[in-house]
């Protein structure tokens, strides 16, 4: 089998992977997440649409499973390199181009707050072609718009197989806006996870 030509554009020059997802979406972060290295280089931003009004597991959950630190984002908290920063119910997680991290709680997007496309947007702006998006499961279009943001800057796009998702519609909005986006199964995204260069071996 030929290699995923995703391995070398992650080994070579992306930085940061923004994650987002919606309904279905924390057994795809269950997935995904443990496969992630210790001592990778990357840093990992995740949105998942969750119910404003308390609070949430899901950080020390993905936590018990992962190699690598996951935690809640903090406001002004630097890039998380090497570990996973997840937004808050009821902020919005946003990247800045001085290296760290941001939260509000402007109004919500698609009647989200996290929502995807502010996170792809904001990563799109600050970090450019060392940027890869990655869209999951979900039932609204929240996110597209974002993605989009991600290829018009240079980023990196991948989408979940829409066919296996719980829910198409999310992954499905992100193709129509980016056809040449890469598509991927669970499985083979998390190999790509697995094959992430540590930082000892890559700057």
């Amino acid at each position: 089998m030929s290699p995923d030509p995703l391995h070398a554009v992650l080994a070579e020059r992306i930085d940061v992977i923004a994650i987002g997802a919606s309904a279905g979406g924390v057994e795809a972060l269950g997935m995904l997440l443990p496969a992630l290295p210790a001592q990778m280089r990357q840093a990992v931003l995740v949105v998942l649409h969750l119910p404003r009004n308390r609070e949430s597991a899901l950080a020390s959950l993905l936590a018990a499973q992962s190699a690598v630190p996951v935690t809640e984002a903090e406001d002004k908290q630097p890039l998380p390199r090497g570990a996973v920063a997840i937004a808050p119910p009821d902020y919005h997680l946003l990247a800045e181009r001085g290296g760290h991290l941001a939260l509000s709680v402007d109004a919500p997007v698609h009647w989200s707050r996290p929502s995807i496309d502010v996170l792809f947007e904001s990563a799109a702006d600050a970090f450019g072609d060392r940027l890869l998006a990655l869209l999951l499961t979900g039932a609204n279009d929240d996110g597209a718009e974002g993605f989009a943001r991600v290829h018009a800057c240079g980023g990196a796009t991948l989408v979940q197989r829409p066919q296996e998702a719980l829910a198409p519609e999310m992954p499905r909005a992100a193709l129509a806006r980016v056809p040449d986006a890469h598509v991927r199964s669970l499985a083979e995204i998390a190999a790509l996870f697995r094959g992430l260069p540590r930082s000892r071996d890559h700057r």
